[in-house]
């Protein structure tokens, strides 16, 4: 499958701090792929370095197959979309026409605003004045700034921080759309439930370094206990094995009707990152 992103031996000094360590990853064409790390770790520096906003130390970077150095010209910036904590929004002008600035650069007709808007959530509020939103309203048209052109490539900084649950869960549909569209999305947040439902692999970074990359679903199988949690209905949790024997037990629990619920025990990708690293995403 096709690389969209090769990193070998990433490393970024700033003075004599070094914020990025030694740093390898590969992300292929298509996929979502999670940078998590708590702040501080080198997550946004990473992804300046990317997008050519910030040079590196040492090692080797490489979008699209060619050199980060190479990329520091209009054509790359169009190919992709970035949504960092500067908004880079006018406040003065209303939404409708924040977009139209933004389709007239990437040459994207307006028709595309509207389509953009629904993805957000943000349909009817088009005549508002950036000036007047609200902090989450202002990161959705954000949002809706970024995914306009459908970029190849899609980097987002903690996209959904601002956000309640059910705008939430309306940009999780916007990016999977892009995404079935053929948009690489190379994601960082702190959110680690936001990892498990958007990302195909994810790679934990602390103190500037990778300390594990997988699939969400092989890191729980991996550090999961491969047992069973029953709840009983006299309020008892117990754990069983996975095994013929976990089977036997669980049977004979449901048997005497005393089965309430069972849950996997797999750890959740917060509780991996805590083991590994022995930190808190915050």
């Amino acid at each position: 499958m096709e690389k969209i992103i090769e990193v070998h031996n990433l490393a970024k000094y700033f003075g004599n701090e070094q914020a990025i360590k030694d740093v390898s990853f590969e992300v292929k064409k298509g996929e979502t792929f999670g940078f998590l790390g708590p702040s501080g770790s080198g997550k946004t520096t990473t992804i300046k370095i990317l997008t050519a906003q910030l040079q590196h130390t040492d090692g080797d970077v490489s979008v699209f197959g060619i050199p980060i150095t190479k990329h520091q010209n209009k054509d790359f910036y169009k190919k992709i979309g970035v949504l960092t904590d500067n908004s880079g929004l006018y406040s003065r002008l209303t939404v409708y026409d924040n977009l139209k600035l933004y389709c007239d650069l990437y040459s994207v007709p307006y028709t595309r605003i509207t389509e953009v808007l629904s993805m957000v959530n943000l349909e009817g509020e088009e005549k508002k004045t950036v000036s007047a939103l609200s902090k989450g309203m202002l990161q959705r048209v954000t949002l809706a700034r970024t995914f306009l052109h459908k970029p190849d490539l899609l980097f987002l900084d903690e996209p959904t921080s601002a956000l309640d649950p059910v705008n939430t869960r309306h940009i999780y549909k916007g990016l999977e759309k892009l995404k079935s569209e053929g948009t690489t999305i190379f994601l960082t947040t702190h959110d680690m439930d936001e990892a498990e439902t958007l990302c195909d692999r994810v790679a934990f970074l602390n103190n500037g370094s990778i300390q594990l990359l997988n699939e969400p679903k092989a890191l729980r199988k991996q550090f999961g206990n491969g047992k069973l949690k029953v709840e009983l209905t006299d309020g008892r949790e117990i754990e069983v094995d996975c095994g013929p024997s976990g089977a036997k037990e669980l049977y004979n629990y449901m048997n005497e009707g005393l089965v309430a619920g069972v849950q996997s025990n797999e750890p959740t990708l917060g509780d991996i990152f805590v083991e590994v690293t022995g930190r808190k995403l915050s």
